[in-house]
């Protein structure tokens, strides 16, 4: 080594301590405490709403009215103590579990389609676990392990995402094959997250503008070619759920009957609802009362005027977010604040737009509300990624 490169490497050694010691103390900044107290705000609310729309199929099943709350209760705590552990950490160091997130997340989405390992439910096979004890979608971590491999690959390429071979084809091989893996489930409403999650971000890290025009277009095609190959009776799976989406009264005893529910406890709350805790649909006539269709439960309980309220602390929730990721100190935070909160943005629009009617019936649950442990606590850990984000962002300059 001549003395020129070991001056030139010493340089190098010293700015990379320079730029770690100046992430370390950037990291000790404040919590985003508006989308810190946001997120209480509608786990609270969640779980307020869990009790009350669960309690007649818990006591009806278990014995006792709160064995659905408790059980959440427990995994929002634990969810709680993990966002604010998560979000001491220095977000950079998921660039180190990215690889090891992802591979093992497309490990979990093999071992489920397995027959006799995964667990079986209303004809899908989506959860691992000990059946009655303890359940969870591998499609969740999935979102995550994504969400952080994008992240972390799409901000080291910078000009290089304007290429097909480095911006392009990666990332659609890993969201088709993860895709594949899951509509092998099958689990249409997941498959949906997290490929329009990858999609947006790809977006941000900066593919040529053309491509999201085409890939729009060809979504779009893409879902009508579907409906229509549905309706024709050349693919078979979720014909009834177009059927139902299209009048579901033609059956309401049988495949519309969940929607014909929902949409009668939706339509009882009015304007004001019927108050806290007395919904009458709740009582074995809504099913997944306190999971998918919890929405419902809210609109007929606090009306119109409260399921806006809670709309709106939604996307109060999700413009802070998007202005964390605007004033995020790199390219990774920003990218995986993006794809924290698209995922959220997505799961919320999905859920509430199948339980009003809007789209095809997808099971798709509703964040920081449905029943799910393991939804809540990684969705919980996952704001905490974006409050870890957000005590690095930048102080402005005076002047």
């Amino acid at each position: 080594m001549t003395r020129e490169e070991y001056h030139r490497q010493k340089e190098r050694q010293a700015h990379a301590k320079a730029v770690e010691k100046k992430s370390y103390e950037a990291a000790k900044g404040k919590m985003d405490i508006p989308f810190l107290l946001l997120t209480l705000l509608l786990t609270a609310i969640g779980l307020v709403m869990v009790f009350s729309a669960s309690f007649p199929s818990a006591y009806y099943e278990s014995g006792d009215p709160a064995f659905y709350f408790k059980r959440q209760a427990v995994f929002a705590v634990l969810g709680i103590i993990a966002m604010f552990a998560v979000g001491k950490i220095n977000y950079q160091r998921w660039r180190g579990a990215a690889k090891i997130l992802l591979g093992f997340s497309v490990f979990l989405l093999i071992l489920v389609i397995i027959p006799h390992v995964g667990i079986t439910v209303n004809n899908a096979t989506r959860w691992l676990g000990i059946p009655g004890k303890f359940t969870f979608q591998p499609s969740e971590i999935a979102k995550l392990g994504v969400i952080v491999y994008f992240a972390d690959s799409i901000s080291k390429k910078k000009d290089k995402m304007l290429t097909w071979r480095y911006g392009i084809w990666p990332y659609v091989v890993i969201l088709g094959i993860i895709a594949g893996l899951m509509m092998l489930e099958p689990h249409l409403s997941g498959t949906i997250l997290i490929v329009g999650t990858g999609v947006v971000m790809m977006i941000v890290g900066g593919i040529q503008t053309w491509l999201v025009g085409l890939g729009v277009g060809g979504v779009a095609a893409a879902g009508v070619l579907y409906v229509k190959l549905v309706e024709s009776g050349v693919i078979s799976y979720g014909k009834s759920r177009i059927e139902m989406w299209h009048n579901p009264w033609i059956d309401e005893l049988g495949d519309g009957y969940q929607m014909v529910q929902s949409l009668i406890a939706i339509g009882s709350g009015g304007l004001l609802g019927v108050g806290l805790g007395k919904s009458r649909q709740k009582f074995l006539y809504l099913p997944e009362e306190h999971n998918d269709c919890i929405f419902a439960i809210v609109c007929e309980e606090l009306g119109l005027i409260g399921a806006c309220v809670i709309m709106l602390i939604f996307a109060l929730l999700i413009l802070r977010g998007f202005w964390i990721a605007l004033h995020a100190r790199d390219r990774f935070g920003t990218l995986l604040v993006v794809g924290i909160v698209t995922h959220i943005a997505l799961q919320t629009f999905l859920n509430i737009a199948v339980v009003s009617g809007l789209v095809p019936a997808t099971g798709i649950s509703l964040p920081f509300f449905s029943y799910g442990g393991t939804a809540l606590a990684l969705q919980l850990l996952e704001t905490g990624i974006v409050l870890s984000v957000s005590r690095q962002i930048p102080a402005p300059k005076n002047g």
